[in-house]
């Protein structure tokens, strides 16, 4: 015999379903929309539904958005010459965040990862070799620069791998993020592999 009313059960089945929320954790955010004021629970469930309702791929650069194309690529104050390429969408926001990158974008939504079965055809990749080809934003803006900024793991540099001969021409810089030591890190605390990467990624002090 279930104790528990079904609503309560329906909605701790689906926050479970959620990335990182185990089913102790949707228990406490139910009971916490429970207790919460009427209101809040139905901004929570408009808010929802107004995502999925209104908010669209751009079709330039594949970031989420309200309007086709999005704010960067409608922007004719950013540099479409330069397209940094990430994974997710909310790798743009934490580069925009730093208030220092003002080029283009390009999302792929995901990483090519053989064992998951992600391969090249579920990603942007197709799309974003022909925006390379026939220029930025804007057709009369030719691509001079493409950042790589795919995560610094193995699917991040096996997709970055795999997209580099893709866009290889004559007069385009193809680039990587630079990686090394974290600010505030001790040298005697970082691997091998840090320490390395900060080394070939050194810069001349201005």
């Amino acid at each position: 015999m279930q104790t528990t009313a079904a609503p309560v059960m329906a909605l701790i089945e689906e926050l479970a379903k959620l990335p990182g929320i185990g089913p102790k954790t949707a228990q406490r955010l139910t009971f916490f929309i429970l207790r919460s004021p009427t209101d809040q629970a139905r901004r929570l469930a408009e808010a929802i539904t107004r995502v999925k309702e209104s908010i669209i791929y751009c079709s330039t650069c594949f970031n989420i958005t309200e309007t086709d194309p999005c704010a960067i690529c409608a922007n004719a104050q950013r540099d479409h010459s330069i397209i940094c390429v990430v994974e997710e969408p909310l790798d743009v926001l934490a580069l925009e965040k730093t208030g220092v990158f003002k080029g283009s974008y390009h999302v792929l939504h995901g990483a090519l990862s053989p064992v998951e079965g992600i391969g090249p055809r579920d990603l942007r990749i197709d799309e974003l070799v022909a925006r390379v080809r026939q220029g930025g934003a804007e057709a009369e803006t030719p691509v001079r620069e493409v950042i790589l900024a795919t995560n610094p793991n193995y699917e991040g540099d096996y997709t970055a791998a795999y997209i580099a001969p893709l866009l290889a021409r004559p007069g385009l810089a193809i680039t990587r993020l630079a990686r090394g030591l974290p600010i505030g890190g001790d040298l005697e605390y970082a691997d091998e592999g840090t320490l390395s990467r900060a080394l070939e990624g050194r810069a001349e002090l201005r």
